[in-house]
C-alpha cells in the first residue's frame, strides 16, 4: 500500500524497483483508454552521469531509413520492426467498433478492445526503441545521427512519412537523453546531401530513391546507400561536436566494415549486448 496526498492509501504494483537512493518528487495518477490506472513517479537520484571521454574511441554514425530501420558505420543494419499483425488486429477491432451502436454496452466493451489493441502496438514499438537506443548509448562513446527537423520526408507517401517521422523522432529523443545519462557524446547533423555525397571522396551524385547502392563515378567507391549516408553523418558529427581536425579518422578508406544484419527479434530479445556499466533499472 502507498499513501498519496488527497487520495489516501491505494495498492500499487511496481513493474520494477525504485533505486535505493531515489527521492520521490512527484506522483501522477492517470487512467488509460483501456480503463487501467497507472502511477507515474518522478524521482531524483544522487547519481551523476559519467564523464564523457576526452578522446572517444568507439564512434558510430546512424542513418535511419524505411527498408532498414537503421544502418550504422559498423556495418550493422537493423531491420524495421514488423507490426503488421498488431496493426491488422487493431484495424479489425476498429471495424467491429464501427458496427456497434455508439454508447451501448457492446460499444463500450469493444471500445476497450480497440484501446487494448492500440496499447499493445504502442508498447511493442516503444520497447523496441528503448532497447535499440540503450544499445547505442551504452556501446559507443560518440553517436552521430541525422537532425530530423532538417530531414526531408517528402519522398515518402503520406502515411509512411507520418509513421516513420514519429518513430524516428521518438528513437532519437530516447537516444539523446540516454547518451547524456551514459556519458556518451550525442550530435545531430544536417542530413542534406548525406545520401548523394560519396563518403570516400566527397563527390555528389544524384540517385533516385529506388537505387539502394552507392557507386561513385569519380573514385569507384561502392557501398550500400544507407551505409554511405551513415559514414557521412559520422564525418560531419565529429568536427561539429569535438572540434575541427577530428574527422579524418572517420574516412571510409581507413576501415570499411563487413555488413551484418541485426534482426528485430535479436534486438527485442537481447536488448543491449554490451554495456559500458551495469544498468540501474532505468529506461
Amino acid at each position: 500500500m502507498s499513501r498519496l496526498s488527497k487520495l489516501g492509501e491505494i495498492p500499487l504494483t511496481f513493474h520494477r524497483d525504485l533505486p535505493d537512493d531515489a527521492e520521490i518528487k512527484t506522483v501522477t495518477v492517470k487512467q488509460e483508454p483501456t480503463d487501467k490506472w497507472f502511477a507515474i513517479f518522478g524521482v531524483e537520484t544522487s547519481d551523476d552521469p559519467p564523464a564523457k571521454p576526452e578522446n572517444p574511441e568507439k564512434c558510430v554514425g546512424i542513418d535511419v531509413g524505411i527498408l532498414k530501420y537503421a544502418h550504422d558505420t559498423d556495418g550493422t543494419a537493423v531491420e524495421s520492426f514488423d507490426l503488421s499483425d498488431e496493426r491488422e488486429r487493431l484495424e479489425r477491432a476498429q471495424r467491429d467498433l464501427s458496427r456497434k451502436e455508439h454508447g451501448s454496452a457492446n460499444w463500450e466493451k469493444q471500445r476497450r478492445v480497440v484501446a487494448e489493441r492500440y496499447a499493445d502496438l504502442k508498447n511493442k514499438r516503444r520497447d523496441f526503441l528503448h532497447k535499440l537506443s540503450n544499445y547505442y548509448a551504452r556501446e559507443y562513446d560518440f553517436v552521430a545521427v541525422e537532425d530530423l527537423d532538417a530531414k526531408g520526408l517528402i519522398e515518402l507517401p503520406g502515411n509512411s512519412r507520418n509513421r516513420a517521422g514519429a518513430a524516428w523522432g521518438t528513437f532519437l529523443r530516447m537516444l539523446e537523453y540516454k547518451c547524456e545519462r551514459e556519458g556518451t557524446y550525442f550530435v545531430a547533423v544536417n542530413p542534406r546531401g548525406t545520401t548523394r555525397e560519396c563518403a570516400s571522396c566527397g563527390v555528389s551524385t544524384e540517385k533516385p530513391l529506388w537505387v539502394r547502392e552507392h557507386s561513385c563515378p569519380a573514385c569507384g567507391f561502392e557501398a550500400d546507400r544507407d551505409a554511405n549516408a551513415a559514414w557521412n553523418i559520422l564525418s560531419r558529427g565529429i568536427p561539429k561536436r569535438l572540434g575541427a581536425g577530428r574527422s579524418e579518422s572517420t574516412r571510409v578508406e581507413t576501415a570499411l566494415p563487413v555488413d551484418t544484419s541485426a534482426s528485430v527479434k535479436r534486438v527485442v530479445e537481447t536488448g543491449s549486448p554490451t554495456l559500458k556499466r551495469e544498468p540501474s533499472g532505468e529506461r
